[in-house]
């Protein structure tokens, strides 16, 4: 068990020594959330990686290639938000641990199978199933994680399953560069297999094993909808998430094509791209998180790292960088500002009671990656009217601008005591 510690023992925001601190961290619940995440993230986005090698081996002509992407992107996509509803709802009322188990499992699977696809549309079914067991792992883990470190902590354990898990877009990367798409695929799914075998010793949270014990009402999604103060406060946590997906969805997808509307010395490769800027995203959310601990505030380091994308958003557009190199290094840059992503995950944990905490935590992410669905358009619509860079630049500036306006009434939840429940 992991005993609580006093605010007292260090100055500020510090609440133990640095040993002890690392020491606490370096919890069995902590370490397979991270690894959970690290064959997530790389699941997540083994289909971007591999989408052109692998719709080509099935078929595919030169001329279908984006549409038949879209719509497998946008099954994937659809399994998350269905997923994520589904798996938020059995945390809160099953627990943690199950959603850990569930999800890993079922994306596991699908992914194995999708080594073995021989159709566009089986490859579209096994996506909406990998997605809807994708959906589930982050929430869940954050969940937990938050709820069995001491709170003093839990901001350095949130940020350390993000920034390693984050690590699997890299993995992913050169796993494809090596290996053809299909045993790419099982590469993924054994790993989650293998990681099923690590959280046979994980146990479930205690604060949400003592409400349980009370036969408390738990995981009801419509709870959230059911005053416009509740409403207001889970549409808060959903909109600060906009511009990390912005970045991932817009800026780091359509990079080649911004990289040729630039005039650079050379092809801008996406996958190359992402890779970049999700291992700026890694080293973000260990800082984000040490930030939030060293200022006792999560608002505050929140604000400037959305002043940070904002500015960077700038220097990708705007700025002339020429050389490819330097846009690869503005990519990672732009990975750092919205290094945010595990803060913004256990800031929604952190509002709500432990009955609605995981269906919070587990269906934000999701609805912020869905949001992709609604940024194309846009993006799209905005692109035809202003062109490529200032239709970004106005699309931009529109997530950013929300993002500061959920920002801006939201609770700080520093050092909150998660042991309470929503009403």
């Amino acid at each position: 068990m992991i005993e609580p510690i006093s605010k007292s023992d260090l100055p500020k925001a510090d609440v133990t020594t640095s040993r002890s601190v690392i020491r606490q961290l370096i919890q069995i619940p902590v370490i397979v959330a991270a690894l959970g995440y690290f064959v997530d993230i790389y699941d997540l986005l083994l289909f971007s990686i591999v989408r052109v090698q692998s719709l080509k081996d099935l078929g595919v002509p030169d001329g279908g290639m984006l549409n038949q992407g879209i719509y497998l992107i946008n099954m994937q996509m659809g399994g998350l938000l269905v997923g994520g509803i589904l798996w938020g709802i059995l945390g809160d009322k099953r627990g943690r641990l199950s959603v850990l188990f569930g999800s890993i499992l079922i994306y596991s699977l699908a992914n194995i199978a999708n080594g073995f696809v021989t159709t566009v549309d089986q490859y579209a079914v096994l996506r909406l199933i990998a997605g809807i067991g994708l959906a589930g792992e982050l929430g869940a883990g954050i969940t937990l994680v938050a709820e069995v470190l001491p709170k003093e902590i839990r901001g350095y354990g949130t940020s350390l399953v993000a920034s390693v898990g984050l690590l699997g877009a890299v993995l992913a990367y050169f796993i494809a560069e090596e290996f053809a798409w299909r045993n790419a695929y099982f590469i993924g799914g054994g790993l989650g297999l293998l990681l099923l075998f690590l959280r046979v010793s994980v146990f479930e949270s205690g604060i949400f094993s003592s409400v349980k014990a009370k036969g408390v009402a738990r995981g009801n999604f419509f709870q959230l909808f059911s005053s416009q103060k509740q409403f207001f406060k889970y549409l808060r946590c959903i909109v600060i998430g906009l511009p990390v997906w912005f970045v991932a969805g817009i800026l780091m997808t359509f990079s080649p094509e911004f990289g040729k509307e630039l005039n650079l010395d050379g092809l801008i490769v996406a996958g190359k791209a992402v890779m970049w800027e999700y291992i700026g995203l890694s080293i973000g959310d260990l800082s984000s998180g040490i930030l939030s601990q060293y200022f006792s505030s999560r608002k505050k380091v929140l604000a400037l790292f959305l002043a940070l994308t904002a500015a960077l958003v700038v220097v990708y557009l705007f700025v002339p960088l020429r050389s490819t190199d330097m846009f690869y290094f503005v990519c990672s840059c732009l990975g750092f500002g919205v290094g945010y992503w595990a803060m913004f995950v256990t800031i929604a944990a952190e509002q709500f009671g432990t009955n609605l905490r995981a269906t919070v935590a587990t269906t934000v992410p999701n609805f912020v990656r869905g949001s992709i669905n609604i940024m194309t358009p846009l993006f799209l619509l905005f692109k035809g009217q202003f062109g490529i860079i200032e239709g970004a630049g106005l699309l931009g500036l529109l997530t950013l601008g929300i993002a500061f306006l959920g920002l801006w009434n939201m609770e700080e939840t520093f050092g909150k005591d998660l042991d309470f429940l929503e009403e």
